[in-house]
This record gives structure tokens, sequence and C-alpha cells, in this order.
């Protein structure tokens, strides 16, 4: 247990966690000299590659001279926090990663206010100090202050700080100081961060902080030895979250090196391990001794905020492109991603193909959706809409603190937006970290935040930044305007041809090209007005013998919209759905058909 320490990466999203591991894995000897290694290898898996983000929590241990440094790599982005509240339950301490060039950020707030939280100790890494702009002197002021908001202990408040490069490799205590390596940030840990605590001696605790699964072996549970010592094969009791206890065995036991994890016989308090064979096992249980079998408190992880439906697809192109389409699928599928997304709710409805799925925030659900295409599903999703509450008897809904920056010019055209949305100004400043430009804050409704990210990087004109996180529940604010322009939809089934989009065009930007497959119902396009518009993109010119042989050159088609999955999410309103397959996403209304719809309009 001397040998040890255990530590989390915190910070927000962007910030240089993971290419700071990336350094840390490199500069440890855990690759060999030659071997070939991917830039931020901890990033597993394809949408992470792909988005450059965290979005799991992962393990990973080094070893420094004859210590052993378990770490574990967190998410930066608010969506995710609930990866990060149950990891730092295996960690004695925390190293807080901050730009030098931005400062502190709303993610940074919240994550290090869950380690104070736990008496957890700190160090501040102050990252990217070769980036053009760079203050890490002021930044570290912001820290402080930052630490002091949290209402920091004495003890926390005398954090240590280390400068460094994440994507040059190197570290320093000093900015004056000369290195070329990450040596300082190792000593900082070892001689900051506390050895584990236990009793090793005492009856087995070890607290299931993370799932795995490997299809060979089946499920396997990670987390921290609280006290005791566990064996390969030995007989252990599980604690369920139910108070129940079953009686099972010990398949294998891992520890972690570098990226792998390591087969041991025995591993005692304080260590991170895996452990399989031990079947229905779930995050927030204790595997304990049969003799004393006591559960550990697990970490109360913060409630969903946002609401989605997700549907069986009964549109008109339904299993034409994916193979997993039933209720039944779908619903073992979402209740499948509760034993490892804890911060996820699921709920049957009234209606058997449809289930209400609740998370942290809109990126949260469609990173789950983009998970279930990819696996070959067909599904609907709906507009999120935000959790009520209830609290002494006043209806009550989630509201965030909202940080932007943005250039000068822009500040009056956000400020409207925010008026329209119930934002509530509470600062205003020159950003210290441009030139140029302001930083609003604001504490709005979380349902103002639907749908405005698209809107806000038009209006300036992509040069806005804008960071927001959970800030509690207050009293609900009333209705509020989103968006204000009606949707271009499809007349009737059939190809969409040049001609057919041409005549749309003037009146809309348009979300497809010609030769696309549409149906009735379909959007289209978005209307430069506020009403909905039906137009048939079908259409064809007629043929005589008047026309010209150039005729046709002079349709110009504007470059169509491209909409992603979280903007066409973002986009629809309530009465529309997004229709998901593993080849295209498409929006539609919820009632196809347009004499129904007006029906339903007029009720």
């Amino acid at each position: 247990m001397n040998n040890l320490r255990n530590v989390a990466i915190i910070a927000h999203v962007d910030h240089g966690k993971t290419t700071l591991v990336d350094a840390m894995l490199r500069q440890s000897g855990t690759f060999r000299q030659n071997e070939q290694v991917a830039e931020r290898v901890m990033d597993s898996n394809d949408i992470e590659k792909e988005r450059g983000i965290t979005i799991l929590s992962k393990n990973t241990a080094i070893h420094y001279k004859d210590i052993k440094i378990n770490i574990v790599d967190t998410p930066g982005h608010a969506d995710f926090g609930g990866e990060v509240e149950r990891v730092l339950k295996m960690v004695d301490g925390v190293v807080l990663v901050v730009d030098a060039f931005d400062g502190p950020m709303p993610q940074t707030r919240f994550v290090l206010s869950k380690a104070l939280a736990l008496d957890l100790v700190p160090i501040v890494v102050v990252n990217k100090i070769d980036r053009p702009g760079a203050r890490p002197t002021e930044v570290i002021d912001e820290v402080l202050e930052l630490f002091m908001d949290l209402n920091a202990t004495d003890e926390q408040l005398d954090f240590k700080v280390v400068f460094a490069s994440g994507k040059n490799g190197f570290a320093k205590i000093d900015l004056e100081d000369e290195s070329t390596n990450m040596i300082p940030l190792f000593e900082t840990i070892v001689n900051t961060i506390p050895e584990p605590s236990g009793d090793k001696n005492a009856p087995l605790q070890l607290l299931v902080t993370n799932i795995d699964y490997d299809e060979y072996t089946g499920r396997i549970g990670i987390g921290r030895i609280e006290r005791g010592t566990i064996k390969n094969g030995q007989q252990v009791a599980l604690c369920k979250k139910d108070g129940t206890v079953q009686n099972l065995k010990i398949g294998k036991l891992y520890t972690y090196f570098g990226l792998s994890r390591v087969e041991v016989d025995e591993a005692v308090c304080g260590d991170i391990v895996a452990v399989n064979g031990v079947e229905g096992i779930n995050i927030g249980e204790t595997i304990a001794d049969p003799t004393a079998p006591e559960a550990v408190d697990f970490v109360d992880i913060d409630e969903p905020t946002v609401s989605m439906t997700f549907s069986v697809n009964n549109g008109p192109f339904v299993g034409k492109e994916g193979k997993l389409i039933t209720s039944r699928q779908i619903r073992e599928r979402l209740y499948k991603e509760l034993e490892k997304n804890v911060s996820l709710r699921v709920e049957d409805t009234d209606y058997a193909d449809s289930f209400k799925v609740s998370g942290r925030g809109e990126l949260h659900l469609s990173i789950l959706i983009e998970n279930m295409r990819r696996e070959g599903f067909e599904l609907l999703v709906s507009r999120p809409t935000v959790i009520y509450k209830m609290v002494d008897g006043v209806r009550c809904e989630p509201m965030e603190y909202l940080t932007i920056d943005v250039p000068e010019e822009f500040v009056g055209v956000v400020m409207e937006k925010m008026g329209y949305r119930k934002g509530e100004m509470t600062n205003m400043s020159m950003s210290t970290s441009q030139v140029g430009f302001s930083r609003l804050e604001f504490k709005i409704p979380a349902r103002g935040l639907i749908g405005y990210r698209g809107e806000f990087m038009t209006d300036t004109k992509g040069n806005g930044i804008m960071n927001h996180i959970f800030a509690g529940y207050e009293k609900d604010k009333g209705e509020l305007v989103t968006r204000q322009r009606g949707t271009v939809i499809a007349h009737e089934k059939g190809k969409s041809t040049g001609y057919g989009l041409y005549n749309a065009q003037e009146r809309a930007t348009l979300f497809i090209g010609s030769g696309v497959e549409v149906y009735v119902g379909m959007i289209v396009g978005e209307n430069s007005r506020s009403e909905d518009l039906t137009i048939n993109v079908c259409k064809e010119k007629h043929l005589s013998n008047m026309r010209s042989s150039g005729a046709d050159d002079a349709l110009k088609l504007v470059p169509h919209k491209e909409l992603s999955l979280e903007q066409s999410i973002e986009f629809i309103s309530d009465d529309e759905l997004v229709e998901i397959t593993p080849l295209n996403i498409r929006l539609r209304k919820k009632i196809l058909d347009p004499s129904e719809r007006l029906r339903g309009t007029r009720k």
C-alpha cells in the first residue's frame, strides 16, 4: 500500500486530459521503444476517436520508480458527469487540468466541487503553457478564486501547481525551469497524493464503480478494494442494491498495467482491480467477505434533467436499412444500457412501442442513439423535454449556468435571444483569454437551451463559444419562445429532383439534395417563415417540343445543409420526430398524412 497511489484526471472538455495521460504513459516505460501508439490512446471507442472527446471513464496504471500509480481518465463534458461522480470513489486525489489560455470553465467548477466534497487531495496542472496567448500565472489566480468560491478547506487551498504541455510531453514546477519530461508531475503525484488507507487484514470490501464486458468471460466488475485482501477463485458475497446477498466465486482477478489487464493471484486493499465470473454484478454493488457481508455506501449520482421518447419506426421505409426494428429489441437494448450508464433512466410508457429515456442532456442521449444506430437499430426519437419536479408543492424546472464568450459585435443579438428564452444575466465582463471578446454569464431554464446551439452559431458567424452546466431547480419560468421558423414537408413519395428542389430553395433552406428517396410527411428543409410549407420536391419538368437543349442549365441548386444527429434532435419541434437508421438520419412529422395532420391541428 505504501507503493500505491490512486488518482483521477479531471477537467473541462478539451483542456487536454487524455493527451496528458498519453505523455505519462509514454514516459513511464509502458510502451516498447519501437511500439506504434495512436494519439489519445485512452479514447478507445470509435465515437471518442471521431469526436475527439472522452465519453467513458477508463483505468490505466503506470510505474514510476517502485511506485504504482493507478490513473482514471474521466470525461470533460457536463452531460457525462455521472461517469466522473462514481469513479471519484476509487481515488485518493485528483489532478485538475486547466487550460493555460481558457482558464477555469463551467465543467471545471462541477468536477472540482465533486472532488472537494469527497475530501480528495487536489493537484492543479496548468496545461498547454506553450499555446499562443497562454497566461498561466493569471489562470492560477482564477483557479484559487474558484477553490474559494467552492468553500475549499485550508488544506485544499494549499494545492500544488504543475505547469505542463501534454502535447509536447513536459512538465515543470516553475515557469522558469528547464524541462523536457513529465518527471516533475510524477514526483508531485507521488509526494502529494496520500497512499490508500484501509486494513488489509479486515474482512473484504470491494465497491464496483465500473463495468466492462468480454465476449468470452462475460461481465467484468471494476473497483477499488476498500479493505481486506482478494484472491483468485475466492468465495465471496455480492451485496446487491436491493439489500439481498448472493454467494459467488471469483473467476479471475486482474490489476492494471498500461492499457492492459494483468492476471494476478492476490490484491490488497487500496488497489484498483477487475474481477470476472461474478455473474449479474452491477455498478454500486459490493463484493464482500461471506462471513461479514457489509455493503459500501455508493456516491449519490445527480438525477437526469432531460427526457426523450424512443419508439419503433413506423415510417414507409421501415426495415430497409436496419435489422433491429422491433419494440422487444429496442427495449432489451435500452435496459442493457442501464447496467453501465448510471445517470440514465428508462421507463415503459402506456404504449408498448414507446419508451421514456432520461439523461443528463442532449449529448448524453445522442451518444446512446449513435451507438444503437451503429449496432443496426432503427427507431424514432422525439424532441427532448425537461424533467419537472415538485418542490414544497411548487412546480420547478432544471436551470443551467450558461457561459458565452463572443465577439463584442454579437453581444446584442445574443442578449436578445437570451431574453426570448428567459435567460437572466448574472455577469458580463471582458474575456480574459481573448482580445475583443466579451464573457456573458446567464442563468437560464434548461429547455431554453434546447435547439439554441445552431441558432447561436449562425448569429455569431461561428465565432461564439458556449458552455453550460446544471444549476439546480427553480420555479417554472412559464412559456418561452424557441424555434421561430416552420418546416418544408415533402408532398409525395419518390425521388427528389433538381427541378422540384429549385422551386423550394427560393423560400427555404434545404436539408436534402436531388436523387434522395423521400416520403409523404418527411421534412426536407426549413421554411424562411413561421408556418410549415408543403412542396412536391419530386416534381419533374414536363417535356415539350418548345424546350431548348440548354433550358435546364439555368437551374443551379444551392448546396443543401447536412444536419448531424445532435442538430436534428435540436431542430425538431413537439409535433416532429427524428428517424434514425444505420444509413440515414431523417426528419419527419409525427402524423405523416397531411389531411390527418390538418385535422389534428384544428382539434
